[in-house]
C-alpha cells in the first residue's frame, strides 16, 4: 500500500494538492466539510452551489500568470476543461495600454503573463470535477474536522490523522501525511498550542474591508474599450476594481478602510454601491445600465490580515507529518490579487517535495525553505503597502495640514511621474513590472536591472508636458465629493 495523504480542505489549494500529489502511488482523501459540487453550469452553480468552507468564493478575483502557467503545464486537461466552461485567457498583448498597442511586437515570455478571466466559483467547479476523476483521489464530502489525532514519537509530537463527524457518526482519518488546506479557519494553531506547542506568527492588520457585486453584459452588450482610465485604481478613500469573469460576467470590489465607519455601513446597499460606481470613471462604462445590470448581491468580507506561520523552531518541526499551506499558513491581503496563486504554489511545490523526499522534518523543512523563496518577497512588500495606505486612509479622512516629508514626496513622484508613464510609453519596463506582477519573478527585481532602471529615470527626468498622453485621466472624485454624491455623512476625526 502506497503513502497515505489526507488532504484537510477542497479549495484551491487544496484541489492543487490533491493534483500535485497524484500520480505517484499514493492515496489520497481530501475531506470536504461542504457538499458535492453540483452537477450544473457555471452559472447555475454560482446561484446554488454551498461552499460553507469558501468565504470568499462570490467575492472578486484575479488569476495571474503564475497560476496559469502552472495548470497549464501540469494540468493541460484541466486547463482545456477551464476555457471549455467559458473561462478564457487575457493575454499579455490583450491587456496593453492604447499607448503600447501599436508597437507591439511578441517577445519570448508574453505567454507567461496572461490572465484568466472565470469567477472562483467556475475555476473550483472545474478544478473539482478534475481532480474528482483522478483514480487515486476520494473525496469525503459533508466531513466534519473536530480535532487531532497526535501522539509523541520519540519524544516528539506527531500528526496521526484527524478526527470528526462523518453522516452524524463519529469517525476518525489517519494518514501517513496530512496537509492543512483548511485556510483562515484551520484551528491546528489552537490544537498546537494546547499541546504545548504554539505556532509563532507574524501577523499585521490589511486595514481594508471588501464590498463585491456581480454584473452580467446585456445580450448583444460588449465590454467597454479599453483606455487610458484604468479598471482600477485607489483614491486613498476607497479603491476600486473591475474584474472580469467568464460567460458575459464581471464583477465590481469596491474597498473602504476599516476606519471610513460611514462608508462601510452605506456600501453594502446596493443602490449606493452602484452610485458609488457610476462616479468612478473606470467603473462607470461598465456598470452602466444600458450595459450591464446586476447579478448578484453585495458581498461584505472583512477581518482581514497579513500572516506568516512559522511551523518550524529552529530548524524542527512542531509537529511531524504536518503540512500547512494556503491560507492556514500564509494571509495576506486580498486586494493585490495573489492569495490563489499563493496556495496553488505552495501546493505543487509541496508535490516536488513529496516526489523528492520521504522523511517528513525533510519534507517540511525543505517546503518551508521553497515557499519562502518564492513568496516572502511579495508578503514584505504588500505588509509595506497596506501599512502605506493605512496611513493615507488616516489623512485622507482627518487632514492634518502637514507636508508629507520630502522621502514620501519623493516616492510618491517617482511611482506617478516615473513608472507610471514609463509603464504606458515603454514595453520593456512594462514587461519587466508584470512579470513581478504575476509572480514570475520577485516584485522588486526589474529595480536590480539597470537597463530598465534607466529607462524609468529617463521618464521621470522628461517634463511632464512632453508625457502628458502617459497619464491618466482623474481616477475619481475627493473624498467629500464621493460621499456628498451618496448621501453619506462624512465623518472625520
Amino acid at each position: 500500500m502506497g503513502e497515505r495523504s489526507l488532504i484537510l480542505g477542497a479549495g484551491i489549494a487544496g484541489l492543487c494538492a490533491a493534483m500535485a500529489l497524484s500520480g505517484r502511488g499514493r492515496t489520497i482523501t481530501v475531506l470536504d466539510r461542504d457538499p458535492p459540487p453540483p452537477d450544473l453550469d457555471p452559472d447555475a452553480a454560482f446561484a446554488d452551489w454551498s461552499r460553507r468552507g469558501v468565504t470568499q468564493l462570490r467575492h472578486s478575483h484575479v488569476f495571474i500568470g503564475r497560476l496559469i502557467s502552472l495548470l497549464r503545464a501540469r494540468q493541460p486537461a484541466l486547463w482545456r476543461a477551464l476555457t471549455d466552461a467559458g473561462a478564457r485567457e487575457s493575454t499579455f498583448a490583450d491587456a496593453l495600454p492604447p499607448t503600447l498597442r501599436a508597437q507591439y511586437a511578441y517577445a519570448p515570455g508574453d505567454e507567461d503573463m496572461s490572465f484568466l478571466f472565470s469567477r472562483r466559483s467556475t475555476l473550483e467547479l472545474i478544478m473539482r470535477r478534475h481532480a474528482g476523476a483522478l483514480p487515486d483521489v476520494t473525496f469525503v464530502t459533508d466531513a466534519f474536522v473536530e480535532g487531532p489525532l497526535f501522539a509523541r514519537r520519540d519524544g516528539a509530537l506527531a500528526l496521526e490523522g484527524v478526527r470528526g463527524t462523518l453522516a452524524g457518526a463519529k469517525t476518525e482519518w489517519r494518514a501517513d501525511a496530512v496537509i492543512d488546506a483548511m485556510g483562515r479557519t484551520s484551528q491546528f494553531t489552537d490544537w498546537l498550542a494546547a499541546e504545548g506547542a504554539p505556532v509563532p506568527e507574524e501577523s499585521t492588520p490589511a486595514g481594508i474591508l471588501y464590498f463585491t457585486r456581480h454584473y452580467r453584459l446585456h445580450d448583444g452588450a460588449e465590454e467597454p474599450p479599453r483606455g487610458l482610465t484604468p479598471g482600477a485604481g485607489d483614491l486613498g478613500y476607497l479603491k476600486y476594481g473591475v474584474f472580469i469573469a467568464d460567460n458575459r460576467h464581471f464583477s465590481v470590489t469596491l474597498a473602504c478602510p476599516e476606519i471610513e465607519s460611514e462608508m462601510r455601513v452605506a456600501l453594502p446597499r446596493g443602490e449606493v454601491f452602484d452610485a458609488a460606481c457610476a462616479h468612478l470613471p473606470g467603473v462607470a462604462p461598465w456598470t452602466d445600465p444600458a450595459r450591464a445590470a446586476p447579478a448578484s448581491k453585495v458581498f461584505a468580507m472583512g477581518a482581514l490580515k497579513n500572516a506568516w506561520r512559522h511551523f518550524l523552531v529552529e530548524g524542527a518541526p512542531l509537529v511531524r507529518n504536518y503540512f500547512p499551506i494556503g491560507d492556514a499558513a500564509v494571509r495576506t491581503n486580498p486586494l493585490y490579487g495573489r492569495g490563489c496563486s499563493t496556495g496553488a504554489i505552495q501546493a505543487f511545490l509541496l508535490g516536488d517535495v513529496f516526489n523528492e523526499m520521504t522523511d517528513p522534518a525533510q519534507r517540511l523543512a525543505a517546503l518551508d525553505g521553497r515557499v519562502r523563496a518564492e513568496i516572502r518577497p511579495f508578503f514584505d512588500a504588500m505588509v509595506r503597502q497596506d501599512a502605506q495606505a493605512i496611513r493615507r486612509a488616516a489623512r485622507e479622512r482627518a487632514p492634518d495640514g502637514r507636508t508629507p516629508r520630502w522621502r514620501a514626496r519623493a516616492m510618491k513622484s517617482f511611482i506617478e511621474d516615473a513608472v507610471g508613464p514609463a509603464s504606458r510609453g515603454d514595453l520593456v519596463v512594462l514587461r519587466a513590472l508584470m512579470r513581478g506582477f504575476h509572480m514570475h519573478e520577485g516584485p522588486a527585481a526589474w529595480l536590480r536591472r539597470p537597463a530598465v532602471l534607466a529607462r524609468v529615470l529617463a521618464a521621470w527626468a522628461r517634463p511632464r508636458a512632453a508625457k502628458a498622453h502617459l497619464y491618466p485621466p482623474p481616477l475619481g472624485p475627493a473624498r467629500g465629493e464621493m460621499l456628498a454624491a451618496l448621501g453619506v455623512p462624512a465623518g472625520g476625526a
